[in-house]
């Protein structure tokens, strides 16, 4: 087996998984490298976690034929409802009112995982190398990148993408900073019912000790993401069912009525990582790796599915064009297509954190002003709307339906 490659691919979960996908029918011999067995409980993409998909990433995928594959467990959300708990303040967002089918979808990390490793396993140009870690980096030959594995395996590439994870080891090989900010709170990830349907409407629940997700999930339960302080998730982490429940129905009230059957609870930290920069020679970053965000707003993994798909998008004109798809004004235009994207998705993310958290009376007052006049002005409204579903901006091709391949008038290639 050569271990000469276009590109590789270092961190295989659902950002670095969906990159190979979405590159798998260009003519590029692809590497994807995961320190986990494939198909492991320990990996992400195929734990019992769900993940909130929006509108762009739902079309993604359907571009890219694995929707499908994903569609029986996903649940759709229709509207959502954002409150602060014993305040006045209300903002509601619906799909109807923009012409969308829905907002997003609800589903499983491993029904997502499964099917783009379903995708992968077949591709005949793409090496799953798992399991393996990156050991080391060398960046110094402006021809290629190489990779040697800690099995002692060396491989070159003519590009390297970073996608393992927010304490990325590709990224501080790049000599890449990154802004870190812990929250010293974690999130409670549960599942459970409800005495009165959710009917397809996600909630975002804001108290003083922080956010309430709950989401529309699979089989008619819904999916909880309930974010406090460390030393409070881990002691409600270990409370029996009713005394959970009960705690949790206070926060949330009843618009639900009254939430029951609690189902398996798991508490991870939180914290804020955003890299200094996305491109180095012949490297680049994409999701955690670049970008890991509180999942307050349920942005993260959508944000990291836009970095691979432009990126895909990227490479794919650099080779329309004849050019060298590791080359510094390729990966600079990678760089800044994601830029804006990226800073107004974290900051928006950071800054209802920041906001919510305040407990000083006259900004409280503020906020729920803010909530109600948002509700109230329907442009203001329409611009929320287009951030949260993917599409502010300029969306990546395959979040418009179109191939990475595709170019429209207009459109410049790379070169």
């Amino acid at each position: 087996m050569s271990d000469q490659y276009d590109v590789i691919i270092a961190g295989g979960g659902m950002v670095g998984a969906s990159l190979a996908v979405a590159l798998a029918d260009l003519p590029l011999r692809i590497a994807v490298i995961e320190p986990l067995p494939l198909g492991s409980d320990d990996q992400p993409s195929f734990d019992e976690r769900t993940i909130a998909l929006n509108a762009a990433s739902r079309v993604i995928f359907n571009t890219l034929g694995v929707w499908s594959a994903m569609a029986d467990e996903a649940a759709e959300m229709r509207s959502i409802h954002i409150s602060d708990q014993g305040r006045f303040g209300i903002t509601r967002i619906r799909a109807a009112d923009y012409g969308l089918p829905g907002l997003g979808d609800v589903i499983p990390t491993r029904t997502v995982g499964r099917a783009l490793f379903e995708r992968i396993t077949p591709a005949e140009r793409i090496d799953f190398i798992c399991p393996a870690r990156v050991a080391s980096l060398d960046l110094d030959d402006p021809d290629a990148a190489a990779v040697t594995l800690d099995n002692g395996r060396r491989l070159t590439a003519r590009l390297l993408v970073g996608a393992d994870g927010a304490r990325s080891q590709v990224r501080a090989a790049m000599g890449i900073d990154a802004e870190m900010h812990d929250y010293h709170a974690k999130a409670i990830v549960s599942s459970v019912a409800a005495s009165r349907p959710i009917d397809g409407q996600a909630f975002e629940r804001f108290t003083a000790d922080g956010p309430i997700a709950l989401l529309p999930g699979p089989h008619d339960r819904c999916v909880l993401v309930w974010t406090r302080p460390t030393d409070v998730a881990d002691a409600l982490v270990e409370l029996d069912e009713a005394a959970f429940l009960d705690q949790l129905n206070a926060g949330f009230g009843r618009r639900l009525g009254r939430l029951h059957s609690l189902g398996g609870r798991q508490a991870y930290p939180l914290y804020r990582v955003m890299a200094t920069r996305l491109a180095g020679p012949r490297s680049v970053l994409i999701g955690n790796a670049a970008n890991n965000l509180h999942p307050v707003a349920g942005q993260g993994f959508n944000l990291g599915l836009r970095d691979a798909a432009t990126l895909a998008e990227i490479l794919a004109d650099a080779l329309a064009a004849g050019g060298d798809i590791g080359a510094g004004d390729v990966l600079s235009a990678y760089a800044r297509r994601r830029e804006a994207d990226r800073r107004a998705v974290a900051g928006m993310t950071h800054g209802l954190i920041q906001v919510f958290s305040n407990h000083t009376p006259g900004l409280r007052t503020g906020r729920n002003l803010g909530l109600l006049t948002t509700d109230l002005l329907p442009g203001l409204k329409r611009r929320m709307a287009i951030r949260s579903t993917g599409f502010a901006g300029q969306p990546p091709r395959l979040a418009r339906g179109l191939p990475v391949t595709a170019v429209e008038p207009g459109e410049r290639m790379v070169s």
